[in-house]
């Protein structure tokens, strides 16, 4: 499928005008019973109270919040690849990611494509290209319900990864980066049993090759990956590129990382480094499946224990979408924390959207964009009504 096919009109707004009422109405610090007003897609009024306008929709008392900011997913590239050797035509991919993402209260989401891979023969660096392709493509058509930017992911450790990512640097999607080393022994896999465990689990190895696996990701370590991500970092800051830290296990990975200009610390591992990280001022960015779950499928830190210290500061749904509004409503209602409601929001919404450079969303003020779920709590979980992005119904 080529651009052309997609050349469409870009949708227009269904209403100019568009008046809620009876909501819940979430605010970055407090939640009360209102009415909110937007108008050319923008938030125009916010009043406490009720109106009886005869164009209000009746709210009937759910919770009013921002769309969702997603800085980290890896659901775009599950929905090209649903099955190994199985590749999903990359255009169609693209609209069935979008239609999850939207339906899990996600208007803004930045796509996590990872350049660099430390498995030979995968099929994410032949197709890197197709998707970014694909997301620019729907998205310049106008097809796509939710407002989608790029994150790419620089495996440092892998020795390709600055060619390739000096190519793709200067996308008009890019908005974010991460630095990650999967190096076993180290960051997320500080225990290499856990290490083997996935690995092999996953690419179906006998104990040989696993050994001879390891061995080359360490080999490959030590070449590539202390230049690599000096590197990419200066490639971003020249370009005032947000930078992402990666599985920050000790002091001495979160020093680097406040040294290199990181804001946002990626899923730290440890409880040191994830108190150190939000001491230095990098927000801390947790796996929200982490919260509904209660802890890491990699056996690393429980983000619960971060937010009973108060240092947890974004919640990212990694690889499960839905899990983001779950999670920030799962955190508002823990007793051993001090997150209530408008915390426990802001958490998936205005601080992911400032750490991207997004002041224009992530929050319910007046003259920012009408990106707005509205959710019911039913039988302890949050179901959405309805989701706007920029003040048009996408769900």
């Amino acid at each position: 499928m080529s651009a052309m096919d997609l050349t469409l009109e870009r949708p227009q707004l269904e209403n100019s005008e568009l008046l809620l009422t009876n909501a819940r109405i979430v605010t970055e610090t407090e939640v009360f019973t209102g009415t909110l007003k937007v108008r050319n897609g923008l938030i125009n009024a916010i009043d406490r109270g009720n109106t009886r306008a005869a164009k209000a929709q009746d709210c009937q008392g759910a919770y009013l919040i921002p769309g969702l900011v997603e800085l980290h997913t890896d659901n775009l590239e599950k929905h090209f690849s649903p099955r190994p050797g199985v590749i999903w035509p990359s255009h169609p991919a693209v609209l069935t990611h979008d239609a999850h993402i939207v339906s899990s209260g996600i208007t803004t989401v930045f796509d996590a494509l990872s350049i660099g891979d430390i498995v030979d023969g995968s099929n994410r660096l032949s197709h890197l290209r197709t998707l970014i392709d694909a997301l620019s493509e729907t998205r310049d058509a106008g097809i796509l319900r939710a407002d989608h930017l790029l994150h790419l992911r620089c495996e440092v450790s892998f020795g390709e990864t600055l060619q390739l990512f000096e190519e793709l640097v200067d996308h008009p999607l890019l908005q974010l980066v991460s630095v990650m080393d999967h190096t076993p022994g180290q960051r997320q896999f500080v225990r290499e049993d856990k290490y083997r465990q996935y690995y092999q689990g996953k690419h179906n190895l006998n104990n040989a090759e696993m050994d001879a696996f390891t061995h080359k990701r360490k080999e490959s370590a030590l070449l590539h990956s202390d230049r690599n991500r000096l590197a990419v970092v200066a490639i971003c800051q020249a370009r005032g590129i947000p930078l992402a830290s990666h599985d920050d296990a000790t002091l001495d990975h979160v020093a680097e990382s406040a040294a290199l200009g990181m804001r946002i610390a990626e899923f730290p591992t440890t409880w040191e480094a994830a108190k150190a990280s939000h001491d230095k001022g990098l927000r801390v960015l947790m796996g929200a499946p982490n919260i509904v779950r209660g802890g890491s499928h990699s056996g690393n830190i429980a983000a619960a224990e971060l937010a009973s210290a108060g240092v947890l500061d974004i919640l990212s749904s990694d690889y499960y979408p839905a899990s983001m509004l779950h999670a920030a409503f799962r955190l508002a209602s823990m007793e051993d924390n001090d997150y209530d409601m408008a915390r426990a929001i802001a958490t998936v919404t205005s601080t992911p959207a400032r750490c991207a450079n997004l002041h224009d969303r992530g929050v319910i003020e007046r003259g920012k964009r009408a990106d707005l779920v509205l959710v019911e709590p039913r039988n302890q979980l949050p179901v959405i009504q309805n989701v706007w992005r920029g003040g048009k119904r996408v769900y």
